[in-house]
This record gives C-alpha cells, structure tokens and sequence, in this order.
C-alpha cells in the first residue's frame, strides 16, 4: 500500500488515464475492424479518419509510433487494393 499522498494520487490519477487509454485504442481497433470489411467508397471515406485516430494513439504513446505508421501502411495497402 502506498504510504504518501501523492503516491495515492497517482495510484488514481494512473487508474484513470489507464482506462482512457483502453477506450481510445478499443474505439480505434474497431474502427479499423470497419474500414477493413468496408466496401470501396466507404473505405475511402474512412481512412482520413482512422488514420487520424491511429496517429492520436501514437501521439499519446497509446501505441507505439512505428506500430502506427505499419498501421496506416496496411490499411492503405488494402484500400488501395479494393
């Protein structure tokens, strides 16, 4: 157990952030699972912003910035190929 009162704090303050993260990268997972089974003109649509919530991950160290940029690669490759 913590013995201070900023440990507690950032017992709390790590907790919350924690389950913010978790969101974010569940939303963006699921948003990639939708552009990939996407048709043509919808995935299209889409990869602005997929792309941008990627790069929002990787900017908050949520994911790491390399893991972002195979990320997009991928999924530009794939649009790309529809």
């Amino acid at each position: 157990m913590a013995n201070h009162k900023s440990a507690l704090k950032r017992i709390r303050s790590n907790n919350a952030k924690r389950l913010r993260n978790k969101y974010y990268h569940k939303t963006t997972r699921n948003a990639i699972k939708k552009l990939k089974e996407a048709n043509k003109e919808d995935a299209v649509s889409l990869l602005p912003s997929v792309s941008s919530m990627i790069d929002k991950l990787a900017k908050n160290n949520v994911i790491h910035k390399n893991k972002a940029a195979n990320l997009k690669s991928k999924l530009t490759k794939h649009v790309a190929s529809l």
